[in-house]
């Protein structure tokens, strides 16, 4: 008998906008909305609530963490909420789990939650257990793994995370899902692991994830042009 099918949309960089959360197909009927970081703009607590009321008014099922631009009051407010993700696995039900990773490795603009890769990777270490299933994990650092077709500036320059790639290398999650660099909405793969950035929200990019017969797979969608990447 064919499993049932469940799905998750990731979205990520909303910097203070959720206006299009609303326009993603099927949003209510997904497992729950992902968010990979960068809720706010150097925002406070008070205006990441009003971004994440916004998302639960279509679904309920949030799991976030903040990304660099995110303060420290973001990060309570998720806590406070019981929906940070960031350096924990969480199950997602139907044997999938989700791994966050927050914050960024540091950048030239000095922004507010900025760590170095070896507390990324420290972070990293500490959240996976023997029992984690690769093939049924989502794993969601908002800085994307360093020299991949996700983490290019305008320049062509790879300023991606080390610790990022080197967990995704040794431990070969089915599905990454990643943000950050706005400019760099791509699909990857290192190994057996799909990686996607699917940029700023508000330019109409998220990722549709599913999982069927045991097997997690994830598409680039744009609200424009619904499609795979």
């Amino acid at each position: 008998m064919m499993e049932a099918i469940n799905y998750w949309i990731a979205v990520g960089d909303l910097h203070g906008e959720a206006a299009q959360v609303g326009r993603i197909p099927d949003i209510g009927g997904a497992g729950g909305v992902l968010i990979s970081g960068d809720i706010t703009n150097r925002g406070t607590g008070a205006e990441a609530a009003r971004i994440l009321d916004t998302v639960a008014r279509f679904n309920q099922r949030i799991y976030a963490q903040i990304g660099n631009m995110d303060t420290g009051d973001v990060e309570d407010l998720l806590e406070a909420r019981g929906i940070n993700v960031h350096a924990r696995v969480v199950d997602l039900g139907s044997g999938v789990s989700l791994l966050g990773m927050g914050y960024s490795t540091p950048t030239p603009f000095g922004t507010p939650s900025e760590v170095g890769d070896k507390q990324l990777e420290a972070w990293l270490a500490n959240a996976v257990d023997r029992d984690t299933d690769p093939k049924r994990l989502i794993f969601m650092p908002h800085n994307p793994p360093f020299d991949t077709f996700t983490d290019r500036v305008r320049t062509g320059q790879p300023v991606g995370s080390l610790a990022v790639r080197r967990f995704i290398e040794a431990h070969q999650p089915a599905v990454c899902v990643t943000g950050h660099i706005h400019e760099s909405t791509a699909v990857d793969r290192l190994g057996d692991t799909r990686i996607v950035n699917p940029g700023c929200l508000r330019f109409g990019g998220y990722v549709w994830i599913g999982f069927v017969d045991g097997v997690l797979s994830a598409e680039l969608r744009r609200l424009d042009a619904e499609g795979s990447g």
